[in-house]
Order: C-alpha cells, then structure tokens, then sequence
C-alpha cells in the first residue's frame, strides 16, 4: 500500500470517491503501450518506479519484493529494444504507507536514509540500462498538498510549517541520492542524476510597478526557487528567508518557521544536479497583497501576494490550467539566468479535458502543443540549454484527487470498460508529425498537419462509438455518452418539442 491508496479510499478525498485501484492497468499492457510509443515515434519515455512496489514497507532489510522488480526490468528491456530510451522517476508521490504510518512520511528526517536505500537497490538493478534518473516529480505538489492544504495523500494540514519541514526533508533526500550515484555507480554505469520541478510562471500585473515585479519575482522563488536555489546555490532563496523569517517573528516565534541548512549541508546540497527537470503548464499574472500574521500563516500568505488570471486565456480543462504560452519561455530564460544554464530536460508540458464524454478531437491539445513547443523553441534560440521535451501524456489516467474527471492523454483510455482499451486522440497524429521533424517545418505543412490530425479523429470518433456493440457484450450497463454537440441538438429538440406543446 501507498499513501495514496489510503487516502484515494477515504470517503470525500477524490472527486466522486473514484480510486487508483484499476485505472489504465499499465502493469498488465506493456506490450500494448509500447506499440503506443512506436506508433508515436518517442525516442523517450519518462515513467516512476513505485517504491511500495518493490519494497512492501518502504524498507529494504524488510523485504524485496522481486516481482516488482521484474516488471520494472521488462518494461526497461522492451522499451530498449523498441530504441526508446528509458527516464527513470524514483518518486513520483507513492510513498509506502507503513513509512507514513510510522514515522509521519516527509515530516521525518528518516525518510532521507529510507529513500536513499530504495534509490540504492534500483541503482544496482537498473542502472546498467538506465542513464536518466529523476529522484522527486514535483516535490512542491508533495509538500505544499500533501502537508500543507491535505488536498493530496497524507491529507495533512500543518499550516505554516508541515510544507517547508517535508521539502528540507525531500532537498535532502535528493542530495543523499545523488551523492550515492556519484560515489558509487556513476563510474560504472555512466548516467545522469536530476531532479524534476513544478513552476509555473508570475508575471506583474503592472510591470512599471515595482511592488508587483517584486511580488511576481517572489512567486516564482517560492515555487521553483524554493527547491531549485538549495540545489544550484546551497540555500534557500534569500526572499523566503526574509518573508518566512519576519513572519515568524511577528508571531513571536523563537526562529523561523523555514528550517535551515547547516554550513555542511550547504556545500553537500549545492551542485547536486546533472539536468533540470521542468514541469511547465500555465501562468499567473501577480500583484502585491499584504496578509497580516494575525489571520494565521500559511505557506500561500507568507508570500504577501495574489493570483489573477486573463479571463481571455484559453482554459479547456482543469481549472487551474490556463494557456499561456509566452510564460513557458520567460520560465525557461529565469532558468538560465538563475542557475548558470543548467542541462533542462522538460519533463511535463501538457493540457487536459474536463469532459465526462467521448471527444477524441481534440484540436485544443493541438493548440496548445503548437504554442508552448514553439515558445520552448524560442528560448532555445535564446541560448536557453533545453535537451528535451517530455509531453504530458501518454495515456489518460487517474488525475490524484480530480479522479477521472481530467483528461491530459495523447491517447482516450475508456475506463468504463474492463480491457480499458485506448483510442488515439488527433493530437496524436500531429504530436508524431512534431516529433519526426523535431519541431516545426513552415506555417502551410504545420496547418496541414493539423488538418490531416483532425480528419483521422472524426474516423476514430466513429470507431468509438461503434466499438461498446462489440467488445463491451458482457456490460449490460454499458452506454455511449453522446458528444456535447450531439446532446445540444438533443436538448434543443426537447425544448423546440416544448415549445410546440405550449403553442397547441
């Protein structure tokens, strides 16, 4: 069991308490996905490794669990001979349970060395084959959701404190592993060690108005920054020292709610990085707002900030997720100029569906790859030291504690059906026509990728409606939910029949 099998079994958790327990059954279709892949062209796949899954507690004395590992070996050895080159994520939010049950998880220094033991082991059994590791997806998410607002598994609410003592825990923990692999394997097995971090971009409402540049510099520390300046620089960004630091002490507190760094642990975690992973989907505009301590503190009103959106910006899916395209490249220039132009691999960048129907055309995807990997493209130019590019994803899959009610696949997953089979979307078509010409040729062959994309949707659109007559036979209950277009027609019908009825 993991935290999240736990929590996604807690009445009230996830939206319409769905659960992880059979979702794209990934463990059983390997060979199915990776024909997924073909078909796509990726020279790359990027997937975790479940630590529950290898070791039952979390703790290697107690027990391996081979079955695991194997799987974890056929799936490394197809995508190998398929020429995909696996990018390997040790902690991609599934922590043991008898680790979050014992010892409080993040919250406790002994994860540090419980990590770094697992990381060990899959060092030793995979890393002959494996040279891209990741250690943390998105340790912010981890530790402001997990501990902080407990919207995500533990569910914990320590306000103003539970976030920032997991993320010193998590910084550590990186810094453990990545040592581990200098000493030990990076001689034999010549790989790469990084790390993958959320940021969304904060640009000024007004950018003549100093106090907004100020705000919108701080979101931007308090989110990348927050683990990105420890790993590149030593230490915690200067600004959240001050804010967390003042804040605390207006609340009479003997030290800062921010834990700190011991003078050796500073040069033990400064350069603890081969790549910068970068998980990128949207931008807020931000504005100075001054919370005082007195409301009580959290990880959100340490930052004397606000959020605002551009109602204009395109939103087709969940709600945080706005298109923005422009901010993905000043991110990427902020990460350049930040940290001396680290190797960045983009590890997530992708949009969803917030659609309980069918809709496999989806011309907004298309959109939205177009512009953030032409804006990615433009920030290479500008020197940035971008290697690659990781789309979010492949499949449709259980979305934490939105369920099943968000969609970010290349490929439609029908969950209502037992094989759960998976149906190319359009922006797969035009997704492959990307990778094949390593971005874009001219404006006339790019439009016309998205005309052929769109025209092979409306086939498979067909196809899926066709297909609960044949391979759903043992579901009785099994319908077809009719589109958004086809239920307007429907309930215009029903109201012009209304109508008429009123008028005899």
């Amino acid at each position: 069991m993991s935290i999240w099998d736990v929590f996604s079994h807690k009445k009230g958790k996830i939206f319409l308490n769905e659960t992880g327990d059979s979702s794209c059954e990934g463990y059983y279709k390997v060979k199915d996905d990776i024909a997924l892949m073909k078909e796509l062209k990726l020279n790359h796949y990027r997937f975790s490794i479940s630590w529950p899954r290898i070791l039952p507690t979390g703790i290697k004395s107690d027990h391996v669990n081979e079955k695991g590992l194997k799987y974890y070996d056929d799936l490394i050895n197809l995508l190998l001979e398929s020429k995909i080159t696996p990018i390997v994520t040790l902690y991609h939010w599934d922590l043991p349970q008898v680790l979050q049950e014992k010892y409080g998880g993040w919250q406790n220094i002994s994860m540090v060395n419980y990590f770094n033991d697992f990381a060990s082991l899959c060092f030793e059994r995979f890393g002959n084959r494996v040279k891209y590791w990741i250690t943390f997806n998105n340790p912010w998410s981890v530790a402001v959701e997990g501990y902080e607002t407990g919207e995500h598994a533990p569910g914990l609410r320590l306000k103003g404190t539970g976030a920032y003592r997991a993320a010193h825990h998590m910084i550590k923990a990186h810094a453990k592993v990545w040592h581990t692999y200098d000493t030990q394997w990076r001689n034999k097995q010549k790989g790469l060690v990084g790390i993958s971090l959320s940021g969304d971009w904060g640009e000024p409402v007004d950018v003549t108005n100093q106090k907004d540049i100020e705000a919108a510099e701080r979101y931007v520390q308090f989110y990348l920054g927050w683990f990105a300046t420890p790993i590149f620089h030593g230490d915690y960004p200067q600004v959240m020292k001050d804010y967390i630091g003042k804040k605390s002490a207006q609340q009479g507190l003997g030290s800062s709610r921010l834990p700190t760094f011991s003078s050796q642990e500073k040069s033990y975690i400064k350069g603890t990085c081969d790549f910068l992973g970068i998980g990128h989907f949207t931008t807020r505009y931000i504005t100075q707002k001054n919370f005082p301590s007195s409301r009580g503190t959290s990880y959100f009103t340490d930052r004397d900030l606000a959020e605002l959106v551009d109602p204009r910006w395109p939103d087709p899916g969940s709600e945080w997720l706005y298109s923005v395209p422009w901010g993905f490249r000043r991110l990427l220039n902020f990460v350049k100029t930040q940290y001396g132009n680290p190797m960045i691999y983009v590890t997530e960048n992708g949009v969803s569906e917030k659609m309980m129907c069918t809709e496999l055309c989806d011309d907004w995807r298309i959109q939205y790859l177009k512009d953030y990997i032409n804006e990615m493209l433009k920030a290479i130019k500008d020197g940035v030291n971008v290697k690659g590019y990781t789309t979010w994803s492949l499949l449709d899959k259980f979305e934490w504690d939105e369920g099943y009610s968000e969609r970010f696949g290349l490929y439609y997953v029908d969950f209502r059906n037992k094989n759960k089979p998976r149906y190319p979307k359009a922006s797969v078509q035009y997704y492959k026509r990307i990778i094949s010409s390593n971005g874009f040729p001219n404006q006339r062959e790019v439009e016309n990728w998205k005309r052929k994309a769109t025209e092979t949707c409306s086939s498979s659109n067909q196809l899926l409606a066709a297909d609960p007559l044949t391979s759903h036979m043992e579901m009785v209950t099994e319908i077809v939910v009719p589109t958004v277009c086809t239920l307007c027609i429907l309930l215009s019908a029903v109201f012009l029949m209304f109508l008429l009825r009123r008028r005899n």
